[in-house]
This record gives structure tokens, C-alpha cells and sequence, in this order.
């Protein structure tokens, strides 16, 4: 099983796209710390009344839903660049256990993803509170830093299980393409359009879905959905369905 998790690692960190991936999230990283600057920056100039409608300069806030992609993508990717370069079938005859093929793309998968996810929160968090300083709310996120690690985590392991929902979809469809069209479908689409739909339909359909999972996790949402044991299980939920289905045709189709 070391080896053959070795031989997942080593896959997964010399393809060009985790490369490619890990610079937008660098990217991402450093849009939203300027954007928390320029709001910082008009704060300080702004008047009373006017620092009253300022939202948090949290670069988490863009930062997030973009690592939440990416690493979906990640995850994806990390099966489909194997069947889309036709080194799926030499896996497989390496590794004819498909079950324990399965289990160690995924544990790899998921320690990256996991790593990734909390360094990411961490620094995104971490810049917003060193950007704002002292400043009070509504600027600031947070009172104390130590208030934000409720959010830091879950906004960590929202973006962690993106990835293995990424990889089951991969493994379903078994197509970049496919997998990525429907990574978005599930991120983006069903939660915006999901508002469209009449109460309290939409309200169910949005809170429990991915995007809107990590601050009823945290417990900061106001009025929430879920309880956070409740949003841990639904974020659970999610990885097990996409797992699952993928597992479903790993297993019973051809390669």
C-alpha cells in the first residue's frame, strides 16, 4: 500500500495542472488581500455614517469559493488526466484491486487537498487580520483572531471536501470535461438558481449546498439552515455521494 500511495503522490504532483491550479490559488490569494487594502484604505478616509454599510475586508470571502474550485478541480483531475491520456488501463493492470486503487487516490487526494485547504484559510484569514489591524467591526471580521478559527476550519474543510467531491465525479464521468462542467453545476448553478425557487424550497436547496455549508458549520450564520453538526454531516454527505457513485463505476465498468 506505500508504494502504491507513493505511486499516487507522485502522479499527482508532476502533472502541469496542479501546477497551473496552485497558481490561481496563489493568485486568488493575493486579489483578495488587495482588495481588503483598497477597503481598508477607503475606510480610513470614509465618514461615520459611512463606515456603517463597510463589509468585512476578509479576504477569505473571495478567496474561498475560488479554493473551492480549484481544488475540485484538483481532485478531478487527478483520474480524468488518466483516462483522458489513456494510462487508466496500464493503472489498473498494475493495481488489479481497483478497491484499494480507489482508497489510495483518495488518501492522497485528501491529505493534499486537506493541507492546501488549511494553508489557504489560514493566510487568507491571517492577511485580512493583519490588513485591517485594529480597526473595528464592520471592517474587521473579527474581534480577536482567535474568533476566527471556527471559520478558518470550516472554510478549510469545505474546500478539502470539494476535492473528493471533484474525485468522485471524475471517476463517474470519466471525462476532464464532463467532470469539470459538472463540478460547476454543483458549485455555482444549483445554488444561484436555487434563490429563483419559491420558499422555503430555496431555502433548503441553498443551505445545503456546499457553497453555503462552511459558516453554518462555524455557527456564524445568522438564522441558519443547519445546526453545525448538521452542516458537518451534509459536508460529509457530499464527499460519500460523489465517492460513491464514482466507486459504483470504478467497479462495475470497464476502464
Amino acid at each position: 500500500m506505500t508504494a502504491l500511495l507513493s505511486s499516487e503522490w507522485l502522479k499527482l504532483r508532476t502533472v502541469r495542472s496542479t501546477a497551473v491550479l496552485l497558481a490561481v490559488l496563489a493568485a486568488a490569494l493575493l486579489g483578495g488581500a488587495a482588495i481588503a487594502y483598497l477597503m481598508t484604505a477607503d475606510w480610513d478616509h470614509a465618514s461615520p455614517e459611512v463606515r456603517l454599510r463597510f463589509e468585512a475586508a476578509d479576504p477569505a470571502l473571495p478567496v474561498v469559493p475560488i479554493g473551492q474550485f480549484c481544488l475540485g478541480v484538483l481532485g478531478a483531475l487527478a483520474i480524468t488526466a488518466e483516462h483522458g491520456g489513456g494510462m487508466i488501463r496500464p493503472a489498473l493492470v498494475a493495481v488489479p484491486r481497483r478497491g484499494a486503487f480507489l482508497a489510495a487516490k483518495t488518501a492522497v487526494v485528501a491529505a493534499t487537498a486537506t493541507a492546501l485547504a488549511l494553508l489557504l484559510s489560514v493566510a487568507a484569514t491571517g492577511l485580512g487580520e493583519w490588513i485591517t489591524g485594529d480597526r473595528p467591526a464592520p471592517i474587521a471580521a473579527f474581534p480577536e483572531l482567535s474568533d476566527a478559527w471556527p471559520t478558518v476550519l470550516a472554510n478549510a474543510l469545505v474546500m478539502a471536501v470539494s476535492a473528493l467531491v471533484g474525485l468522485g465525479l471524475g471517476f463517474a464521468v470519466r471525462s476532464s470535461a464532463g467532470a469539470l462542467t459538472t463540478l460547476s453545476v454543483l458549485q455555482f448553478v444549483i445554488p444561484t438558481a436555487s434563490l429563483l425557487l419559491p420558499a422555503p424550497g430555496n431555502e433548503h436547496v441553498y443551505g445545503t449546498s456546499l457553497a453555503a455549508l462552511a459558516p453554518q458549520l462555524a455557527g456564524t450564520q445568522p438564522d441558519p439552515l443547519l445546526s453545525p453538526w448538521g452542516a458537518g454531516l451534509a459536508v460529509a454527505l457530499h464527499a460519500v455521494l460523489a465517492l460513491g457513485a464514482g466507486a459504483v463505476v470504478l467497479l462495475r465498468r470497464d476502464a
